[in-house]
């Protein structure tokens, strides 16, 4: 889901330096997966389900806009059963932003969170195989 460019150009009296979008975000995905209560990131809805995906695949549940010197991304998350939601959200936003702004220099002007699905405890997810027997 990131999109695919040139990302960010950095100039100095020494030359360029360019950060891909992909960079932007990956750092936007590992900062996300920081948070306690998120799960993993979301590949989207694939029929009706939120496709889960593991620390490997970072950037499939991440939207990066980047300009010459502001950020947007978009996070598809999936969260833990029993969390609150709106808290996790707001510090993944937090964590986001200050995670991109600290090592690329652009400046976040949103980071929208997008909760794609819940993970229950595995305890339960057992106790449901046993009782469905």
């Amino acid at each position: 889901m990131t999109n695919a460019g040139t990302g960010q150009e950095l100039r100095s009296e020494l030359g360029a330096v360019r950060i891909a979008n992909e960079v932007v975000g990956i750092i936007a995905g590992l900062a996300a997966m920081e948070v306690p209560g998120i799960a993993g990131m979301s590949g989207g809805i694939v029929g009706g389900i939120a496709e889960m995906l593991g620390r490997k695949n970072l950037t499939k549940g991440v939207k990066v806009e980047v300009g010459e010197r502001e950020a947007a991304i978009d996070l598809y998350v999936v969260v833990n059963y029993g969390v609150r939601i709106a808290d996790v959200a707001a510090q993944v936003q937090a964590n986001v932003k200050r995670a991109v702004e600290e090592m690329t220099g652009l400046a976040v002007v949103e980071v929208n969170v997008h909760v794609q699905g819940v993970v229950f405890p595995e305890e339960t997810r057992e106790e449901e195989k046993r009782r469905v027997r």
